[in-house]
């Protein structure tokens, strides 16, 4: 980690409502919570199978964070009568799936009758920091029906979302308010996050401009503002992925312009930022993208690329499996570092550095050659 945007980071959150954020980080990271095993709990079927069945647990978690359970357990211990009456559910069909939930830690059984929040659920509320409840949902939603069709992905090598939804995920959002709210609200809460291991391992100071490429309704930009005094921002994106967000300015430093990233972007920014954009789609698309930021770019301008970067050896990443993810989604895939060196070669960048943060994700830096 960085000195320098180590304490910038720690000096600008108690100022803004950023240091819930990073405390939520700096916890998750360094104390990461745990489930507890009961003394004479039932010996548990083979591993394959556990992991075969995961879909369950997942299922479960949606539903939960779809009925809003954590929020309304922040108060206190509830019966499952009472769950039941809020959420307008089946009393008993409730309490099998809490006590499901229960028996993996995700929530505290505390009585015959009556559940708890655990810390493991507490990002299940709504109207916390590091809130996860909208990617939840989500992830449980349509990320779950497409992902059925993995055999479909796997034997075409085709998109599975189209597949099952008869048009592309990001077509499919502008036409349905419900999945997009949810998928926008989503990826903001994950930005959230995201933005404050990104300002902890890298330095914006200097930079006048930036321009979001793709930037929804701009949080990872609105953060970098927030502890860049000097800095302005434009945030570039669909009109159904800017939203409502559109009318928040910053005080004039932030600014929302709807457009597509594969016809132009604005221009003459000094840094050109690309957070969850590049992984979302194939080369060709990919390069289309970066070749239209280039364009726009000034001599000396840069491009920040996040995303996660797959390790070459065979060991254990969670970008393995986002990578899945993307193929039954939209088409795209994460890289490994080669394969990130051979695309900005393409598009006409050289790599200056590679910078690992505290989230998976990776900062990767070019300027045109």
């Amino acid at each position: 980690m960085a000195f320098l945007p180590l304490l910038r980071v720690l000096q600008g959150a108690r100022k803004t409502r950023s240091w819930a954020e990073l405390k939520l980080l700096l916890r998750d990271r360094f104390f990461p919570a745990r489930t507890t095993c009961a003394n004479g709990e039932d010996p548990l079927p083979p591993l394959l199978f556990q992991i075969a069945t995961a879909y369950w647990l997942s299922q479960a978690i949606y539903v939960a964070a779809k009925l809003g359970i954590a929020d309304l357990l922040e108060a206190g211990p509830l019966s499952c009568t009472t769950l039941a009456a809020a959420t307008r559910s089946d009393s008993r069909s409730l309490y099998r799936l809490l006590r499901a939930l229960s028996s993996t830690g995700l929530f505290s059984q505390v009585d015959k009758e009556r559940f708890a929040l655990s810390r493991l659920a507490e990002p299940l509320r709504s109207d916390i920091p590091g809130s996860l409840r909208a990617i939840v949902v989500t992830i449980g939603e349509i990320h779950y029906q497409a992902c059925g069709e993995l055999l479909h992905s796997v034997r075409t090598g085709s998109t599975a979302f189209n597949q099952v939804f008869g048009t592309s995920l990001f077509e499919y959002l502008q036409q349905n308010a419900e999945a997009s709210d949810a998928f926008n609200r989503g990826m903001t809460n994950l930005s959230s996050l995201l933005a404050q291991a990104v300002l902890l391992a890298y330095n914006f100071s200097g930079i006048s401009s930036i321009v979001d490429v793709g930037g929804g309704e701009g949080e990872l930009l609105r953060r970098i503002l927030e502890l860049y005094p000097g800095t302005k921002g434009v945030v570039l994106d669909l009109p159904n992925s800017i939203g409502s967000a559109n009318h928040l300015s910053d005080g004039g430093r932030c600014s929302y312009i709807a457009g597509d990233f594969f016809e132009s972007v604005p221009e003459g920014a000094d840094v050109y930022l690309l957070c969850g954009v590049v992984h979302d789609w194939d080369d060709h698309h990919a390069l289309k993208v970066l070749a239209n930021c280039r364009k726009a770019m000034m001599k000396n301008g840069r491009m920040l690329i996040i995303d996660m970067i797959v390790p070459e050896a065979n060991s254990a990443s969670f970008s393995k499996l986002l990578d899945l993810n993307m193929l039954v989604m939209t088409g795209g895939r994460e890289r490994t570092k080669a394969e990130f060196y051979a695309l900005l070669d393409a598009a006409n960048y050289r790599i200056t550095r590679i910078i690992r943060t505290m989230a998976p994700q990776s900062v990767i830096e070019a300027m045109p050659k």
